[in-house]
């Protein structure tokens, strides 16, 4: 029973990537532009979710896949047209399929009448094309070979084998007798005998005909020896078998063929063999007798190579092993990947953690070592910090995952958000490769949903709208992700109208948020959008007007220890910016110390730390201190006055400044006491354990024991700005605010 479960899990985590395959493909599936690869792919993805379920017991999953497929190979068939309404349908199919799975998964039947409205809508685009296929359609007219006999059919086990295959010999040269091969061709003679309750597992002889048919010219020949009488007649059991012989060009092989049958090794009884091509004019004629190559015991998929002097015709490959159908093992054949339980990525990220936390602390007792002593200690000390940071990244790649499992969900909300507000929106992403962790992969999903609603209901002008102001009708979504100072900053930007500052001022003075009177930037307009129930929208619709998604985004990306930015042209769009770090585990850092306060800061936001000269300080009057620095102005952030921290160095001259870069360029100097050194630190989630503060992302661990708060540069940014006095300082040179650029 163990072992089932273990099945089972394996078949619901493949399921789910089928789903999101089949997903993406309904969504590039579009009239007109039909991409017979990607219907395939959709097709398959449906295929295998029903396969699987079958062999599991779902039998309304696979009722209902079965439906779902059906349409599908009406569609790869070019029997079913591609019209707008039915994408609509299969995507709702295919979400239902996911709620199927839902089910099987809890072990629950779906309520009665789940699938009712969406299988009766399959029906009718059924209908209107291609009917279900019940039996195989009649072969062309070609020269019949005789039956198969019904001795073939015969109970006996151990004589089953040797007549079917010598039948399937006899079928191959009668052919090959009365229609010889056309030259660049390969003759194939397929004999399909499933076993009578194939049908029970969901599986549908018919598409496997169909598929060898697409393969190359078939002929197909239905066997009736087997059927019952009428009496003894049983609907749901299986009594037909075939023969097909497949005319293709060389470049269809074996492996081809027997992936037409990849799904049913199991269950059938199958024999394949291959009859060369004539060889040139010079060359002897071949021997068209197809000799039977021996395998295992069936079921089994066997090829027979002929033999042919001086010409070397294509030869079919052996039978290859497959996952469900046994075999020996093949040499040749590896995995490249493994599926294994996110619990044991997470246990090993946390021995990683402690292994970082203790090396940390060795580290700190080895500096009381009297100097040139113990160097084998210290070697061996240095060694293991190496090992620890590589063991330390080669686990961070595992949980790493690309955004694009995130931005693959964002087409089908763009389509559906467009055709409920009426838009014309073209979505383009960029980036989709960026790996970040998986943790923060999983929490960008409702942020990114909400924004995306928010600049099609909001940002994006309808189409004569656009039109009038000389904009394209499509308004569109651009979606973007990339590495920059050692986190991964997101982009959604759209090209509508942008935000309305007056209204949103109004608003915000309307709904009590904002005192009357109050002057504000335009950045700080900007931000009101952020604020817990704050909506522009005066009436509540499906997309908006509750004012509950923007404050929301703003909680979620803040929990994950990230920021967000919004930046509007009135008439030409908005941008959101989105900054999150790669990792919740561990980061490099460099500690300083404040007074006697330890902090850290991301070794990723450091250019470099220096002294300053009393001559490159100045005051920007009524608003902070400045620094020349590399021929630019830095604002200056004195982080003893931002926490309150007594007994630390206030003149800059006789402290340090750390020169740190923001993710959008900007430059802080932090006046600090003293840097003592670099440390790798594992990041505590201090929002978890005790509450969220300004200018701090995180919490760590250092090597003597002491908790210290990892800094976050933009927030300190914000903290400085909106202090309303700050601590007296040394006299600074006067600087005239026109002389410079704020920063």
């Amino acid at each position: 029973m163990e072992d089932l479960s273990r099945f089972k899990q394996t078949y619901f985590d493949e399921s789910a990537e089928l789903l999101e395959v089949a997903e993406s493909g309904l969504l590039r599936l579009t009239p007109g532009e039909v991409d017979s690869d990607e219907v395939n792919a959709i097709f398959r993805a449906v295929h295998s979710i029903k396969g699987g379920g079958g062999a599991f017991g779902f039998t309304d999953l696979v009722a209902f896949a079965h439906e779902f497929e059906t349409v599908m190979d009406g569609v790869r068939n070019n029997t079913i047209p591609v019209t707008t309404e039915l994408v609509d349908t299969l995507i709702r199919a295919n979400d239902l399929l996911g709620q199927m799975l839902a089910y099987a998964r809890e072990g629950d039947s779906a309520p009665a009448g789940t699938t009712d409205g969406t299988v009766a809508a399959l029906r009718r685009h059924l209908s209107g094309g291609a009917q279900p296929a019940q039996a195989p359609a009649a072969a062309p007219a070609a020269p019949a070979p005789a039956p198969v006999p019904a001795a073939v059919y015969a109970d006996d086990e151990d004589d089953e084998a040797g007549l079917f295959g010598d039948a399937m010999a006899a079928i191959a040269a009668a052919r090959a007798e009365e229609d010889p091969v056309p030259p660049g061709k390969l003759r194939w003679t397929i004999v399909f005998r499933p076993r009578s309750d194939l049908l029970m597992s969901g599986n549908e002889p018919a598409f496997m005909l169909r598929a060898l048919r697409r393969l190359g010219d078939a002929t197909v020949e239905c066997h009736t020896d087997a059927l019952p009488t009428l009496q003894n007649l049983e609907a749901e059991l299986l009594h037909l078998s075939w023969t097909v012989t497949l005319i293709a060009d060389a470049d269809v092989d074996l492996d081809k063929i027997n992936d037409v049958f990849e799904f049913v090794a199991d269950d059938c009884d199958i024999r394949i063999t291959a009859e060369a091509p004539p060889p040139a004019a010079e060359a002897p004629p071949p021997v068209t007798d197809p000799v039977p190559v021996a395998t295992a015991a069936p079921p089994a998929v066997v090829a027979a190579t002929p033999e042919a002097p001086k010409a070397e015709p294509p030869k079919a490959e052996a039978a290859r092993p497959r996952p469900n159908g046994g075999g020996a093992e093949h040499a040749g054949l590896t995995s490249h990947t493994i599926r294994v339980d996110l619990d044991k990525i997470d246990r090993l990220v946390n021995m990683v953690g402690e292994m970082v936390i203790t090396q940390a602390m060795i580290a700190e007792h080895v500096r009381e070592l009297p100097p040139g002593e113990f160097q084998e200690l210290l070697e061996g000390l240095e060694q293991l910090a190496q090992h620890t940071r590589e063991l330390r990244e080669s686990v961070m790649s595992i949980r790493a995952q690309p955004v694009s499992s995130v931005f693959s969900r964002m087409p089908r909300l763009v389509r559906e958000c467009a055709a409920t507000t009426g838009k014309e929106v073209q979505l383009v992403t960029s980036g989709e490769t960026t790996e970040v962790d998986k943790t923060v992969v999983e929490n960008l999903v409702d942020p990114l949903t909400h924004m995306i609603r928010n600049s099609i209901d909001h940002g994006l002008e309808g189409p004569e709208e656009r039109e009038r102001v000389g904009k394209p009708r499509a308004g569109t979504v651009h979606l973007s992700a990339q590495h920059r100072s050692g986190r991964i900053v997101i982009e959604i930007t759209d090209d509508g109208r942008g935000i309305n500052r007056p209204k949103v001022l109004s608003k915000a003075i309307e709904k009590g948020l904002v005192p009357p009177g109050a002057t504000l930037s335009d950045e700080d307009i900007d931000n009101l959008i952020f604020l817990p129930g704050f909506s522009t929208v005066d009436q509540v619709s499906n997309l908006s007007g509750r004012g509950v998604g923007m404050d929301v985004v703003r909680r979620n990306i803040t929990s994950l220890g990230g920021r967000i930015g919004v930046y509007s042209t009135p008439g030409e769009g908005s941008r959101f910016v989105l900054s999150l770090p790669l990792t919740l585990a561990v980061l490099d850092g460099m500690v300083i110390s404040v007074g006697e306060e330890r902090f850290v800061l991301p070794l990723t936001n450091i250019v470099e730390s220096l002294r300053p000269k009393a001559a490159d300080l100045h005051g920007l009057v009524g608003k902070c201190d400045v620094m020349m620095a590399r021929g630019e102005y830095v604002r200056l952030v004195y982080l003893h006055q931002l926490f309150g921290i007594p007994g630390a160095v206030a003149d800059p001259t006789g402290a340090l400044v750390v020169l740190v870069e923001t993710e959008d360029g900007s430059r802080l100097g932090l006046v600090v006491d003293e840097v003592l050194g670099q440390q790798q630190v594992v990041i505590k989630s201090l929002e978890a354990n005790f509450r969220r503060l300004d200018g701090v992302a995180a919490a760590t661990i250092l090597g003597d024991g002491r908790v210290a708060l990892i800094l976050d540069v933009a927030g300190l940014r914000e903290m400085s700005r909106h202090m309303d006095s700050r601590a007296p300082r040394p006299p600074v040179a006067a600087l005239p605010a026109p002389a410079l650029e704020p920063v």
